[in-house]
C-alpha cells in the first residue's frame, strides 16, 4: 500500500470523484445547450463580447466541446488534458460573467441552457454565485490536472486501474 498521498487510495478516490463530478457537469451543461442551439447563440450574444460574426460558431460549438470534454472526463481518457481544457473553459466563463457584471449587464449566464437578458433584481447575488460555482469547478479541474491518476479510468486501464486493489495501484505507480 502506498504511504504517500499521490497514488494512495485517498488520492485515487478523490480524483475519481472530481473527474466524475466535473465530467457530469460538462455533459449536462453541454446537453442542455445543444438541445436549443439558437438559445445558446443568444446567450453568447448577450455577453456583448464577441463580434456578431463569431457568436454563431461559439454558440453552436461550445456545447459540443463541453460534451466531448465531459465524456473524456467520465471515461478517464486523456484526463489531464481534458481537465486543463475544462479549467480553461471555467476561466473564460468566470471572465465573461465578471465582465457582464462590471459592465452592468443583466443576463442569465446561459451556463446550463437559457441565457439572454433578464430582470436585474438579484443581479449581484446571481453573478457572485455563478463565479463561485465556476471557481469550484476550476478547483476540480485543477485537482484532476495535478493528480490525474484515478480509479475506473481508461488512462490506466491496460495496467489494471479498473480494480479496487490498492496493491495493484502501488505496483503501477512504482513503474512510473
Amino acid at each position: 500500500m502506498s504511504t504517500g498521498f499521490t497514488g494512495g487510495s485517498a488520492q485515487l478516490w478523490l480524483t475519481t470523484l472530481a473527474r466524475v463530478a466535473l465530467g457530469l457537469v460538462m455533459v449536462i451543461a453541454g446537453g442542455l445547450k445543444i438541445s436549443d442551439p439558437d438559445q445558446a447563440v443568444r446567450a453568447v450574444q448577450a455577453y456583448q463580447i464577441l463580434p456578431q460574426s463569431m457568436t454563431h460558431a461559439v454558440g453552436y460549438g461550445l456545447p459540443l466541446l463541453e460534451i466531448t470534454l465531459g465524456v473524456l472526463l467520465l471515461l478517464g481518457l486523456g484526463s489531464r488534458i481534458a481537465a486543463l481544457a475544462a479549467g480553461l473553459f471555467m476561466l473564460v466563463f468566470i471572465t465573461a460573467v465578471s465582465s457582464a457584471w462590471v459592465r452592468g449587464l443583466s443576463i442569465d449566464c446561459g451556463c446550463f441552457g437559457g441565457g439572454g437578458a433578464i430582470d436585474p433584481a438579484g443581479k449581484t447575488w446571481r453573478y457572485l454565485s455563478e463565479i463561485l460555482r465556476d471557481l469550484l469547478f476550476l478547483g476540480l479541474a485543477s485537482w484532476i490536472a495535478v493528480f490525474k491518476t484515478s480509479r475506473f479510468a481508461l488512462d490506466r486501464a491496460p495496467l489494471g486501474a479498473l480494480s479496487f486493489d490498492d496493491a495493484t495501484d502501488d505496483r503501477e505507480d512504482s513503474r512510473a
